[in-house]
């Protein structure tokens, strides 16, 4: 990189996986990147379903579900770190209507871009009572990429990049996300050779 030149910030993008990368975690995956800094990337994988949902989820955390349309709505594979623990990506809900842009929960991310992630289980005690987001997207574990790991994975061609659109993590069938999000940037699967970036 040269000295004049800015590190790229793809906080609030998705990644999309290219077909030759073949690792499981990630082929044909959708990735929102819920923050990226010369440090490093975190994000959450939104279009690989785990096989619980969320009603089983709130059943093993003891807590009842009563927001019925959330009910069947699939817990995600968020990626390979901290599988265990739970990352509940939403719209913003602040605390009354104060403009202090604080979050109502105990541990909260705000991803410049419109959308808050959140580790703590208040979010879950707050759908819990029929509260709580109205757009949420639950995940078991997260992506991480180290310092300048993503980088040299973009430069190797393993991704696309394209500024995120909210309706592609909430309002798209899970099956049809990669497509869609493929299409932000006027592709199609079939356009992608895996070969690309290997003349």
């Amino acid at each position: 990189m040269s000295a004049d030149s800015a590190p790229i910030n793809l906080t609030h993008h998705f990644l999309i996986a290219m077909p030759g990368l073949e690792d499981e975690t990630f082929a044909k995956s959708v990735v929102y990147l819920c923050e990226h800094s010369v440090r490093g990337a975190l994000g959450l994988v939104i279009n690989k379903p785990s096989d619980i949902n969320l009603k089983n989820l709130f059943d093993k955390v003891e807590l009842p579900l009563r927001r019925g349309d959330l009910s069947d709505t699939p817990v995600f594979q968020g990626g390979p770190v901290q599988t265990e623990r739970g990352f509940v990506l939403h719209e913003p809900i602040f605390a009354g209507d104060s403009p202090s842009n604080e979050s109502v929960y105990a541990s909260t991310m705000t991803i410049p871009g419109g959308l808050e992630m959140t580790t703590s289980k208040d979010v879950l005690e707050a759908l819990s009572t029929g509260a709580g987001p109205r757009k949420v997207l639950v995940s078991l574990g997260y992506s991480a990429w180290g310092e300048g790991q993503l980088e040299s994975e973009l430069a190797e061609n393993s991704w696309l990049t394209v500024g995120a659109d909210l309706a592609v993590i909430f309002d798209t069938p899970v099956a049809q996300r990669y497509d869609r999000a493929l299409m932000l940037l006027g592709l199609e699967a079939w356009m992608l050779s895996p070969e690309a970036g290997h003349a």
